[in-house]
């Protein structure tokens, strides 16, 4: 192999490297976006429950639940 070969051929390769780190580094921003996402549902249902508990024990103090 040539000196021009070879400095295409490690080229070749940095640009693979690189190419494998970006998808890397978008596979784990993917998950991180659906872990943030998962736990903000989850955070969204603990209000709603609290919130439901809240109003279901004013209707309860004041009679309102009968």
């Amino acid at each position: 192999m040539n000196n021009s070969q070879n400095i295409s051929y490690q080229a070749g390769q940095a640009k693979g490297q690189a190419q494998e780190k970006g998808n890397q580094i978008m596979e784990q921003a993917s998950n991180a976006a659906q872990s943030a996402k998962e736990t903000m549902q989850e955070a969204g249902q603990q209000m709603k429950a609290t919130a439901q508990g809240a109003a279901n024990a004013v209707k309860n103090a004041t009679g309102m639940n009968k």
